[in-house]
Formats: structure tokens, sequence, C-alpha cells
């Protein structure tokens, strides 16, 4: 149930009209001390519960799991990818290195003329 600014504006003019100016501030101190009180035993409580517990979440993380439990199956199954993706580069071989263009033990391009005089010159020797 949500309280809206005019629903909290019409509880105030009604207590107003019951307790009287007078008294309000009392009300008002006893509300504050019984909130400080409230708060105080949820601290308490809370870190007994995190001493016993040391792996439970924060407070606010608990409170977004309960909104939103389909968001919290979707962390849980991204960290559950980025482990086994990680498992497999840890075991996957390395990477080819990349190769030189032109490769260094490639032969000089020949020149169709240049090698003309070498094949005349074994004709010459063979015969």
């Amino acid at each position: 149930m949500f309280l809206s600014p005019i629903k909290i504006m019409v509880i105030v003019a009604v207590v107003l009209l019951l307790m009287g100016p007078d008294k309000l501030p009392e009300v008002a101190h006893r509300l504050g001390s019984s909130w400080r009180a409230l708060k105080r035993i949820q601290e308490r409580v809370e870190s007994e519960v995190r001493d016993a517990i040391p792996d439970l979440p924060s407070t606010g993380d608990i409170a977004r799991i309960v909104r939103s439990p389909i968001n919290l199956l979707n962390q849980l199954s991204d960290q559950v990818d980025a482990k086994e993706a990680a498992e497999v580069r840890k075991n996957a071989p390395p990477p080819p290195r990349p190769r030189r263009w032109p490769p260094r033990s490639s032969p000089r391009p020949v020149d169709p003329l240049s090698r003309e005089p070498r094949i005349r010159r074994r004709r010459l020797i063979r015969r």
C-alpha cells in the first residue's frame, strides 16, 4: 500500500484535529523515538545475521532480488557464461601468429626478360 502525499496530508490534518496543536509535539517526539528504536533493532538484527552469514548480499541487493527475481537469474547466467568463456580461453591453444606479407623467405619476383639470357646460356652450355 502506497501513501500518496495527499493521503499523508489528510492524516496529519485529522491528527491535528483530534490531538490539538498543543499535544502534537509530544506525539511527534514519541513517534520519532519509537522509530529510532525500531531502526536500532533492525540494525542489530542485520549485523547479527551478517556475522552468522558473511557471504550474504547487501540489503539493497536483497531488495532488488525480491523485486525482480528474473534479474537475479540473468545475473547468475551471465556469471556462469563469463566463467565458461574464461575456461575456454584458458584451455584454448594460442592463436596463430599473423603472417607477414610478403613472407621473409619468398624469392624475389623474376622478370621474364631477365630470365631469357640465363636460358640462352644454359642452352649454349648444353650444346
